[in-house]
């Protein structure tokens, strides 16, 4: 039942935006009463809570997949997973509804990534820091840390605010972390 509730709320998201899911619709949809919604999750925010969890836990997944198809060379996997994550952000419905819905300032989902983060964002920093440490013992902790943070946050920003050129972003992104490592970006 978890499952096909989080279906449907990823459907309705991709299709309408967040703010017009009602747990009416979703407990239809879903084919389960609304008492057994709020049973499961609590509130609609709690099913909204899940639902980027989940979803995160998809999108870090394959961020680390492309880290490691890479590793080899750290600076073009660098450029490699910020262009995944970009590109995710603008293929993936439940992505672009959140994003789209967040610059016109409505999307009850943003807080997940900005004013409460956590542990997104720390899920994320940790999958990047962790793979740094892996690749780059010979680098200092600190900056591989201060790396890792650099990526997340920047990468964050670039899906909140694209640049106009989008594909600029990813090689810039892990020059600027390159440099914080104090590795060339070819390395």
């Amino acid at each position: 039942m978890r499952q096909r509730v989080l279906d449907e709320a990823w459907a309705l998201a991709a299709e309408n935006g967040w703010d017009r899911v009602r747990v009416a619709d979703l407990a239809q949809r879903a084919d389960v009463s609304r008492p057994s919604i709020y049973a499961e999750f609590g509130d609609r925010a709690g099913v909204g809570h899940a639902l980027v969890h989940r979803e995160s836990d998809r999108f870090l997944t394959g961020l680390g997949d492309v880290l490691e198809r890479h590793r080899t060379h750290v600076g073009f996997a660098l450029q490699a997973g910020v262009g995944h994550v970009l590109a995710e952000a603008e293929r993936d419905p439940f992505i672009k509804a959140v994003l789209s819905a967040a610059r016109g300032g409505t999307d009850a989902l943003l807080p997940f990534l900005t004013s409460r983060p956590e542990p997104i964002l720390t899920a994320a920093w940790t999958l990047v820091s962790t793979w740094l440490d892996d690749v780059l013992p010979q680098v200092e902790e600190g900056r591989r840390a201060e790396a890792a943070d650099l990526l997340v946050r920047l990468s964050i920003s670039h899906m909140l605010l694209p640049l106009p050129e989008p594909g600029t972003a990813p090689a810039r992104l892990a020059r600027a972390a390159c440099a914080v490592l104090g590795i060339r970006p070819q390395e």
